[in-house]
């Protein structure tokens, strides 16, 4: 069973690192929470209580599951998938926006990423409270400032058209066992133009400053999606 959003986001919470304000920061624009997992216990934390709470339920404790009623509680066992995959096959949203799933431990990060890159019919954006990464739609257009830090990482080789970049990407390679676009940024473009991308698969990464959420969420809500996703 699905949990069906018509209009609103969701915020997915998870159990990792949770930055300062970033919390408050998805949930000012995605106002729908959903605990993935060990996350009902930073939800109950915090003082709030999910409206369903998705996973293995291999980190949440006994505590958190008996605070939260049992109808808001969907058990997905099974070790194919993680549980960021099993929050989003069970939340069907415009759009969802994602803390607490980068941190201290790297593998629940890079789990994260390869996430996003298997959901490329969803719009999800992840909040690590100082970056947001999200998966490059077929086209993107983003009013961002000149200066603005832009990385590129792909997780296959590709190209990616661009323009509004300092080091533009059109004509190159990128691979993440060769050039990567990491630590790019805004060019000085004309006032109104905004900085576009265009990779030729759904396997890069864009990362961007978190003050810029707005923005960003802004372009991927009027991006396509790709095509037979």
């Amino acid at each position: 069973m699905k949990m069906k959003v018509d209009e609103q986001g969701v915020t997915l919470l998870g159990a990792g690192e949770l930055a300062e304000g970033a919390l408050a920061r998805a949930m000012g624009r995605a106002g729908r929470l959903v605990a993935v997992d060990g996350g009902a216990v930073v939800a109950l934390a915090q003082g709030l209580m999910p409206e369903l709470v998705v996973g293995d339920f291999d980190s949440i404790t006994p505590e958190a599951r008996a605070a939260i009623p049992a109808a808001r509680q969907q058990h997905r066992p099974g070790q194919d998938d993680t549980d960021f995959d099993k929050a989003l096959a069970a939340v069907s949203a415009p759009f969802c926006l994602a803390v607490g799933f980068t941190g201290a431990r790297l593998d629940h990060t890079l789990a994260g990423m390869s996430t996003l890159a298997r959901n490329p019919d969803r719009r999800v954006i992840i909040d690590s409270g100082h970056e947001l990464c999200f998966l490059c739609p077929p086209r993107l257009a983003l009013d961002l400032p000149p200066g603005t830090r832009l990385s590129l990482y792909p997780l296959q080789p590709l190209r990616c058209a661009s323009t509004g970049l300092r080091w533009p990407t059109d004509g190159l390679m990128l691979d993440p066992l060769g050039m990567i676009g990491t630590s790019n940024e805004t060019a000085n473009q004309r006032a109104g133009e905004p900085v576009t991308l265009a990779p030729e698969a759904p396997a890069l990464l864009a990362m961007v400053p978190s003050a810029l959420i707005d923005t960003v969420l802004a372009g991927i809500l009027a991006a396509p999606f790709w095509a037979g996703r």
